[in-house]
């Protein structure tokens, strides 16, 4: 292992590797990443992996446009496979929640993001499948899709390599050394690495790191289970993604017969929470979809997992310098919105890092001082993974 490095991502999930590819885009090549187990070990390989640019704030449309333009083309912009699959995506909102998303819209469309509502008409030619009552409003995302976790993190670990990077696996950091108010080394079981600059991305586990060194962060985990249903696919072959509001889910194809449902979000501790699914949940889970899909009244549970959320207080994440520890960087508390917004996030990482222009997005919404200074974002509905 390297003796000293420009800089140290510590966290080899699909935010540390994104990071760690732009950082050699942003011409740092002799950058290390320090992850504890494998890539994507954590939630990014339980993430239900939805690409979809429907939020509540500018910041975080820009950022999910822009990822998305790059996971439909990443062959050519990083290289590798992102599994991209374009289904379409729909936003289902009751009436509490329909100038919301009439809000939403406008937002988007103004930035440029392909999105528009639809009627029961429009709905039954681009997913029949889908039934709605007549109190709820639709939105129509026809680029989004979805991609696959552990081919983006990995392409992004592979062409990183390509231009210079190291990646420690099962390496965990031990100890992050500050010095006069300064980042001066980190220690990890394998030795000691000589660095003026570290970023922590370690999802659930970088409050603990950022608690090392004196730093308190607002960061708590949720977990979010995903039920795998196998569909009838002579009735149901295919449908789109989609974000249903009204009931509190979402639920996205996968491959020719299988439909993830993603569900709940309960306080969790770390490294001691149930993997698997509640199997008490799943009446009214398969009850919920069937009112959205009736055709699904022949589905039946095969299995499924939990992941970690590692969220804020407003359900953004924090992008920023620490205030206090000179060249000490986060990129943490995602709240369910990692995978999606994790090109754009190595992006602006890598350039806040070298002290570049970011020239797409004002990160400072994303600052670590926000709540304490009570300025934080808000969303449109009651789901906050929407916000």
């Amino acid at each position: 292992m390297k003796k000293t490095a420009d800089a140290v991502v510590i966290g080899g999930g699909v935010i540390g590797c994104s990071i760690l590819y732009h950082l050699c885009v942003q011409n740092m090549n002799n950058v290390i990443l320090l992850e504890k187990d494998v890539l994507g070990s954590g939630s990014t390989g339980r993430s239900q992996t939805i690409c979809r640019t429907h939020y509540s704030n500018e910041i975080t449309s820009i950022m999910a446009r822009d990822s998305l333009n790059i996971f439909n083309n990443f062959s050519e912009i990083v290289g590798g496979q992102s599994g991209f699959v374009n289904t379409g995506y729909i936003v289902v909102v009751n009436q509490s929640d329909t100038d919301g998303l009439r809000n939403n819209l406008r937002m988007q469309q103004n930035l440029g993001i392909n999105t528009s509502e639809i009627d029961s008409a429009q709905l039954r030619d681009i997913a029949p499948m889908i039934s709605t009552s007549g109190d709820e409003l639709l939105a129509w995302e026809p680029d989004s899709g979805y991609a696959d976790s552990y081919q983006v993190t990995t392409s992004f670990a592979n062409r990183a390599r390509d231009m210079g990077a190291d990646i420690h696996l099962h390496n965990p950091v031990t100890g992050i050394e500050i010095e006069n108010g300064a980042v001066k080394s980190v220690t990890t079981p394998d030795g000691t690495i000589a660095t003026r600059k570290v970023i922590i991305c370690s999802g659930p586990w970088s409050k603990e790191i950022m608690n090392s060194v004196r730093v308190e962060v607002p960061l708590s985990t949720v977990r979010h289970q995903i039920a795998t249903i196998v569909r009838p696919a002579d009735r149901i072959p295919d449908h789109p993604i989609v974000g249903d509001i009204a009931q509190s889910f979402s639920l996205r194809p996968e491959g020719t017969s299988m439909t993830l449902v993603g569900f709940g979000e309960d306080e969790a501790k770390v490294d001691s929470y149930n993997e698997g699914v509640d199997l008490d949940d799943i009446p009214l889970v398969l009850s919920r979809l069937i009112n959205r899909m009736p055709d699904m009244d022949q589905a039946y549970f095969r299995g499924g997992w939990s992941g970690l959320f590692t969220i804020t207080p407003d359900w953004h994440p924090i992008l920023d310098e620490i205030p206090g520890v000179e060249g000490l960087y986060c990129a943490v508390g995602f709240s369910g919105h990692g995978f999606k917004l994790a090109p754009s996030i190595g992006e602006v990482i890598s350039k806040l890092v070298v002290g570049g222009e970011i020239s797409n997005v004002d990160i400072s919404q994303l600052r670590f001082t926000r709540f304490e200074q009570n300025d934080v974002l808000t969303s449109s509905y009651h789901y906050n993974v929407l916000a």
